[in-house]
């Protein structure tokens, strides 16, 4: 009677030493790493391209923004000038950013306030000694 026939990779783990095939699953564990290492590097480059798109983007819709309510301030400073004087229709269009400010500064900073920062990273990170130290004393 004769043996059925070995797949070739039963053949090549039956004539190869344990010391060769753990040489080479640890090339192909590192092989593997470094593969991911690079795909993570592309993704993070294109995220990050991404990012400086949006967030340039982001910048210029603000700018025309900006230059939205100044000319919109301007506009306004101008019509409250045939009613009031020139100079009171300007005071009176500073004040309403004055309060416009003050309204948000009061608001930036109670939500400032509730910014606890990473407190379950901040916990972990104070046990690692910990973890450390019950590893050292089981040896």
């Amino acid at each position: 009677m004769t043996d059925p026939q070995h797949t070739p990779s039963e053949e090549k783990a039956a004539n190869t030493s344990l010391g060769d095939l753990l040489g080479e699953v640890s090339r192909d564990i590192s092989a593997l790493m470094r593969q991911e290492v690079d795909l993570a590097k592309a993704e993070l480059k294109q995220s990050a391209t991404r990012a400086g798109k949006g967030a340039g983007l982001l910048g210029g819709a603000g700018y025309a923004g900006l230059m939205a309510v100044l000319f919109l301030s301007i506009a306004l400073w101008w019509g409250l000038g045939h009613l009031i004087d020139n100079g009171w229709s300007a005071v009176v269009v500073a004040l309403i950013w004055a309060i416009i400010a003050g309204i948000l500064y009061l608001q930036g900073r109670k939500k400032l306030k509730d910014v606890q920062g990473m407190p379950q990273t901040a916990d972990s990170l104070k046990k690692i000694p910990d973890t450390l130290k019950k590893n050292e004393e089981n040896r």
